[in-house]
């Protein structure tokens, strides 16, 4: 374990590259360049097997498929107590006389409302859009929340137990003010059924998090590379108190559980290791249903959020078939 001293000297020193990993996952080589599918590519058989990388077809660019586009707007949070930004993603014909489903995702650890909408190897927009176009799907709303709940507007994010501590927040304002705010804003259909939620690293994490303290709100739920501190746990960068026992972990008796929750991680992780495998573990003996799989040769990198977002969809399309 490093001394707070040496992490707090480590995070000054990280570069901006070095703190997107963290927040939306290692860029691959090529994951910059933008591509186009073949149309001879498309076309996946709908079930509930899971498919361990995303079909390059559904992560790549169309040219005869309409994009919608991110952009950025605030909400007041009460339980911050402060102006709080969003990147929204909606559907290229957008219209309010039709109603939408809605995927919140989380970012990791240093990001923010960006953190996905401006790396060009997260290709939410490109699958989510793929699989629409082809009828798999329903058109989706994407919400990127800054998921540094901090009623501090100074405090920043760090590797130490009271740094975290926002994070942990977020599900008193995801739930309390960003829900109410994209709800009353915009045109999306309401119900857990259309209600999905997904994170990366850190935001793995509050996504297994929020899934077991809140689960009537989400019916389709994706935790991808999930960061150590669920639990109690001490890894390369700080001790965890952790947020529940190993006996906690799991949904309360009579809880409205997922119709999907998804556990998913590199197997060649190289931040949060085994930890999200641990989780599947413990969830596992504690009777939580949910799928579990590893994506052979991957990090902490950006075809793990691919991955993950493209089967949490296939499982959708599959449900509402």
């Amino acid at each position: 374990m490093t001394d707070k001293t040496n992490v707090t000297e480590t995070v000054s020193e990280m570069s901006a590259e070095e703190k997107e990993s963290f927040a939306s996952g290692i860029t691959t080589e090529g994951a910059k360049e933008e591509y186009v599918a073949e149309a001879a590519e498309t076309g996946i058989e709908i079930n509930d097997e899971i498919v361990e990388r995303c079909p390059a077809a559904y992560s790549a660019k169309r040219e005869n498929v309409q994009y919608g586009e991110y952009t950025h707007h605030t909400y007041y949070s009460e339980t911050c107590g402060m102006e709080r930004g969003y990147s929204i993603l909606l559907p290229a014909d957008y219209n309010t006389d039709k109603k939408y489903p809605v995927l919140y995702i989380l970012h990791g650890i240093f990001g923010n409302e960006f953190s996905f909408s401006e790396d060009p190897g997260i290709r939410i927009k490109e699958i989510i859009g793929n699989m629409a176009a082809e009828g798999y799907i329903e058109e989706t709303i994407v919400v990127c929340p800054n998921m540094y709940a901090t009623t501090d507007p100074n405090q920043q994010p760090g590797f130490n137990a009271e740094a975290c501590l926002p994070y942990d927040n977020f599900i008193n304002d995801l739930v309390n003010d960003l829900m109410p705010h994209i709800e009353k804003e915009y045109s999306v259909l309401t119900g857990r059924e259309n209600t999905y939620l997904a994170g990366f690293s850190m935001g793995g994490r509050e996504t297994i998090f929020i899934t077991l303290q809140r689960p009537e709100l989400f019916g389709y739920v994706c935790a991808v590379s999930a960061a150590p501190g669920i639990l109690p746990a001490t890894d390369a960068y700080m001790s965890h108190p952790g947020q529940m026992t190993e006996e906690e972990m799991c949904f309360a008796e009579d809880a409205l559980t997922p119709e999907v929750f998804i556990l998913c991680c590199g197997d060649k992780d190289s931040v949060v290791g085994t930890y999200p495998k641990s989780y599947h573990e413990t969830l596992e003996r504690n009777g939580a249903t949910h799928i579990w799989y590893e994506i052979s040769g991957a990090d902490h990198d950006n075809h793990t959020v691919n991955s993950g977002v493209f089967n949490l969809f296939k499982q959708i399309a599959n449900d509402k078939r």
